[in-house]
């Protein structure tokens, strides 16, 4: 037998089976498709080896594979549909007429877009681009992939005027890169990508606010296209965010890089800070001007930087001659053995009925009334509430910074006047993208400062956070994220230059993981993440900067 000729054997569910050497995984996919619920679109080769099913087969080997409704197999879906979108609006546009396709954030369940060039974004083109997706669905186009040398990369996408992508690469250290091809275009994705485009059914594109959304289908139903409910708030903010990035001519990685090594970093670092002090002075301006506000409440999402929010606020409070007193509502969590549990019998800190509500609103409402309240501090390590600190009593002027998860949910604050409450969300909302077509989604921001803060605070090491996280994420889906549009007032605590100076304390721990553990491959996806950026040092950061509150060295006790 010769060696073209030659049979390896593939174990599949239990099965052994037999395949010529270079079969395609997806030619296996295909074969066991039937047995799972969902589409077919990665493959695990071994135990932790993910891989494109148009990986050829070299050796005898085990398969396990991941559909759309995994959550490596659902980001790689979004991530394919994103090429097929811009694929299909240069077909439809011309490619002379197309400067840039920007995908910018994430909107409900799908992408904000916007279109440079010359082009009349409107119903009729979006049907028209739509019609050219489905097209290349159904005829199921290969999504090809071939590895070029950095510098031919470079050249290929100066050529395709993708100068976002060109930029970036400059400060590549790799000496290959994967490109991307459906048909004649070619383009680069960070991260795996579907064998073809008959994989890419389930979207539904809307005009929105000058550019479009493509909306997909969530994870738990990934063959249904949910209805488009924008959320207008966080639109505005995010929309206002990356007017910021452009304004400062720092839209993408590699612009960021630019400046970090062109230009004086420490101007740029403050004047970010700068734009942040500005915007929490004018939050507590509102408050201010309002009259009879006596419940700030401040809400948001893990590691957005709530606790030094907070302090911030209270400064610029007191500028306005009002006098803040900060509120955990930690502080009021039921004693241990009443704490609910999960499905896993688990303690649920993050429900609200691990919150002792009715002692909350009443101790909020003496309060507001100039009673005297003596506030419990929750004892974490008894699972006990303490009430160790002398009583407080508070005058005309004192108003509350109450800070929770929880705090936008109306049935926290259910007894407490409406009138007497000013809500603020707060999140890292990712502005930075990595290129035009590439995002940094901003739980992947978040996740970087909480794996920072909790080896700097609980000696926590990085495969632990990583381990958790999904929880952490199910708890704000179902917690925090459906009453953020109830706020007043949202706030974005990213800051442009954040993640060049979280490099340096992120990559250690993340090459800490270990390579069999189950978290190595989410450790790997971030660490060529990070081969991405020019690092900067610490020192340009102010003391009283959201950023110290992961990396420490910060003049709040937080």
């Amino acid at each position: 037998m010769g060696l073209t000729d030659k049979m390896c054997r593939v174990t599949v569910e239990g099965e052994v089976r037999e395949y010529p050497k270079g079969t395609a995984y997806q030619r296996i996919a295909e074969e066991v498709q039937d047995r799972y619920e969902h589409q077919i679109i990665l493959a695990y080769e071994g135990a932790y080896r993910l891989r494109e099913l148009s990986k050829t087969l070299e050796e005898d080997c085990s398969l396990r594979f991941v559909t759309t409704a995994d959550r490596i197999g659902h980001s790689t879906y979004k991530r394919s549909m994103c090429f097929l979108l811009v694929k299909a609006v240069h077909d439809v546009a011309g490619h002379d007429r197309i400067d840039r396709v920007r995908i910018h954030f994430s909107l409900d369940k799908g992408y904000y877009c916007t279109v440079e060039g010359d082009v009349c974004l409107d119903e009729r083109f979006l049907e028209r681009v739509a019609g050219r997706m489905r097209e290349l669905s159904e005829q199921k186009i290969p999504i090809d992939k071939r590895s070029v040398h950095t510098e031919e990369a470079v050249a290929l996408f100066h050529r395709h005027g993708m100068y976002d992508k060109e930029r970036l690469f400059e400060y590549r250290r790799v000496s290959k890169v994967n490109i991307y091809s459906i048909n004649e275009f070619e383009d680069y994705f960070y991260g795996y990508m579907a064998p073809d485009a008959g994989c890419l059914k389930y979207f539904s594109l809307h005009l929105y606010d000058g550019g479009f959304v493509i909306q997909m289908p969530v994870r738990e139903n990934p063959e249904e296209v949910p209805e488009f409910h924008p959320s207008p708030k966080l639109f505005h903010v995010l929309k206002e965010s990356v007017r910021w990035g452009d304004c400062q001519g720092i839209d993408t990685v590699g612009a960021l890089n630019d400046m970090i090594t062109r230009n004086d970093m420490r101007e740029t670092v403050l004047v970010q800070e700068a734009h942040q002090e500005r915007q929490i002075g004018e939050i507590a301006k509102m408050i201010s001007d309002r009259g009879g506000v006596k419940y700030i409440l401040v809400a948001g999402p893990s590691s957005s930087g709530k606790t030094t929010f907070s302090h911030r606020l209270a400064i610029q409070l007191r500028v306005n001659g009002l006098k803040p007193h900060p509120i955990a509502v930690d502080n009021y969590f039921v004693d241990r053995e009443h704490t609910p549990r999960d499905k896993d019998g688990n303690y649920n800190f993050e429900c609200l009925e691990a919150i002792d509500i009715d002692k909350f609103n009443t101790d909020m409402r003496d309060l507001a009334d100039g009673k005297e309240v003596r506030l419990p501090v929750f004892d974490f390590m008894t699972g006990k509430r303490k009430y160790e600190a002398a009583t407080q009593k508070f005058g005309p002027d004192d108003i509350l910074v109450i800070e929770g998860i929880h705090c936008l949910n109306p049935k926290l604050t259910e007894a407490m006047r409406e009138d007497s409450k000013f809500r603020i969300y707060i999140s890292a909302l990712t502005q930075l993208n990595i290129d035009e077509h590439n995002r940094i989604p901003s739980t992947d921001g978040r996740l970087i400062r909480r794996l920072v803060r909790d080896a700097r605070t609980r000696g926590a090491q990085a495969a632990r956070t990583i381990a958790m996280w999904p929880s952490v994420r199910r708890g704000e889906e179902e917690n925090i994220f459906p009453y953020q549009e109830q706020a007043d007032i949202m706030f974005n605590s990213s800051l442009l230059y954040e993640l060049a100076v979280l490099k340096q304390y992120v990559e250690p721990l993340l090459f800490g993981v270990d390579k069999d553990s189950e978290e190595y491959l989410e450790a790997k996806r971030l660490l060529k993440f990070f081969d991405y950026f020019v690092g900067i040092g610490s020192e340009y950061v102010p003391t009283n900067s959201l950023l110290r509150e992961f990396i420490g060295g910060g003049c709040f006790r937080v």
